[in-house]
């Protein structure tokens, strides 16, 4: 007799942790909560309203909102349902959003009305493709949803498509050029959130405090939440002192910043006075953290700090545990930890041989979580996809012990003089003088040299008085000294406020733009 063979659908896993915590509370938010149970129906009665639309399984619809309940039960009765989804990032440009729209040839806006109802009209003038657009309370640019699900009466949640159906379109932040969708398949989806609950340090039951959009990494932790019966308090818009609050006030054990947020956090005066007894587990990730202010959170924050590596196109790839910020092993703070459960990682060089431990190469993945594909770009994910193996486009060393260490970006390595310069070494160095808050250091037009180096610096706030040459001259000197004269920046700009992408990051991008306007760079 044939033994069949299936993977788990995100319908499958959903549904089955609202039925086991059906009582306890899901949600979370400003003026109110909702339970497993209110939660599993309102997303039942959401698939009934898509159905009477005429939507079913291979729809495509896109979510623009903030960090709302709603929307996210929206987007997973969607997933259930066996539609594809995208989310539109709620500080993304209207080119950014239509272009998404219709790369992924979505049906079906599901939008905050209210908060984004100028883009909203931007959107329908300018994409043709739309059959429904259904808000999140009354609004005349759409259907209101939620008046739509009380219409509908009752309706069991389903769960419908298959492992390999595709189930969600997620675009790269765009950092290095035009956003690129990676899709992924039911069961790949799947496996990042089992993938998270194997090899990630969350508490047991998680209190989830949601800081970060839910639209992008910070959604990730929102399942294995609910399936281990916890959880999730929405925050719509992060600000470091009602993040230190909501720790001491709701007791949250748990919660996901970018380094730029900790950075913010370190600098709020109320921190030296928080409660932040309860908190357990704060994961970092999206960018590396500078391994002094790593330091500098572990004595006034406490053991509580893990880091998370991935991608848009490989979600996890590595984890760096919190017993493994131990400032008796400094060594791994410039790590990103060992591969997670599922996924297979390599060094590999550009003939795609394994590099030795030590050596330098591109750091590889393959594994369930990796991206089926770029949606639309068949020679791209030729080229990403290669020999089996991800490219993640980050350099990277092993050492003999299993653990990562991402060097750069490889679209951000500076070459000077035919020298390889890579960023974060020297980002690292400068980060550690008492007076940065946070450092991006680019690679500029120099006519001898080809590329120079340049450092781009965001002061403290206790250090605005400090006489800025000065700081500037003794940057480069303490570059030099720890890192040799090739690395050290001919120039050190100050701004007050360093550009960031939509998902936190440092925009390098845009730092580099006006010096390379009209010219290539060696490094592609």
């Amino acid at each position: 007799m044939e033994t069949l063979r299936t993977a788990p659908l995100i319908g499958q896993l959903l549904h089955r942790a609202y039925e086991r915590h059906a009582d306890r509370t899901a949600f979370v938010w400003e003026g109110g909560s909702l339970s497993y149970r209110g939660l599993r129906d309102w997303s039942a009665r959401t698939q009934g309203v898509l159905a009477a639309a005429g939507c079913g399984r291979g729809t495509r619809i896109a979510f623009l909102a903030g960090n709302r309940w709603d929307v996210w039960a929206a987007n997973s009765a969607a997933l259930a349902y066996g539609m594809c989804v995208t989310m539109l990032h709620p500080l993304g440009s209207l080119d950014d959003h239509l272009f998404q729209l219709r790369d992924a040839a979505v049906e079906v806006l599901v939008v905050d009305a209210a908060a984004f109802g100028a883009r909203v009209e931007a959107l329908v003038a300018g994409y043709e493709g739309l059959r429904h657009v259904y808000t999140l309370g009354p609004s005349p640019l759409g259907t209101d949803l939620h008046a739509a699900v009380e219409r509908i009466g009752e309706v069991s949640l389903r769960c419908e498509g298959a492992p390999n159906d595709l189930a969600i379109v997620q675009y790269t932040g765009g950092t290095t050029g035009r956003a690129k969708g990676a899709a992924r398949s039911q069961a790949g989806y799947c496996s990042m959130f089992l993938d998270i609950l194997a090899s990630f340090d969350l508490p047991e039951r998680p209190h989830f405090l949601a800081a970060a959009p839910i639209t992008h990494v910070a959604g990730s932790f929102v399942p294995p939440t609910l399936m281990r019966g916890g959880t999730v308090r929405l925050m719509n818009g992060f600000a470091p002192d009602r993040w230190l609050e909501l720790i001491a006030s709701e007791r949250c054990n748990f919660s996901l910043l970018v380094p730029t947020m900790i950075y913010m956090v370190l600098d709020q005066p109320s921190l030296g006075d928080a409660d932040l007894s309860s908190l357990q587990t704060l994961i970092y990730g999206a960018s590396p953290m500078s391994p002094s202010r790593l330091i500098e959170g572990l004595e006034r924050m406490g053991p509580v700090f893990a880091q998370l590596y991935g991608q848009t196109e490989a979600y996890p790839i590595t984890f760096l545990r919190r017993e493994d910020h131990d400032p008796a092993r400094p060594a791994l703070f410039s790590s990103c930890g060992t591969p997670t459960a599922m996924a297979s990682v390599a060094v590999l060089d550009e003939e795609d041989r394994p590099v030795p431990p030590g050596g330098v190469g591109e750091l590889c993945v393959r594994g369930p979580g990796v991206m089926q594909e770029y949606l639309n770009a068949p020679a791209l994910t030729a080229e990403t996809l290669r020999n089996g193996w991800l490219h993640t486009g980050d350099m990277a060393q092993a050492d003999d012990r299993g653990y990562i260490y991402i060097v750069d970006r490889k679209k951000d390595m500076i070459v000077s003089g035919g020298f390889n310069v890579y960023p974060r070494d020297v980002e690292d160095v400068i980060s550690s003088h008492p007076a940065v808050a946070m450092v991006a250091v680019i690679g500029v037009p120099d006519p001898k040299w080809g590329e120079s180096v340049m450092a781009v610096v965001q002061c403290r706030p206790d250090a605005s008085a400090l006489d800025r040459a000065a700081l500037g001259e003794e940057l480069k000197t303490r570059v030099r000294e720890a890192k040799g004269a090739v690395c050290a920046p001919k120039v050190v700009a100050f701004n007050d406020q360093i550009p960031r992408t939509a998902v936190g990051k440092i925009d390098k991008k845009a730092l580099r733009e006006p010096y390379w306007k009209g010219q290539a760079r060696a490094v592609a």
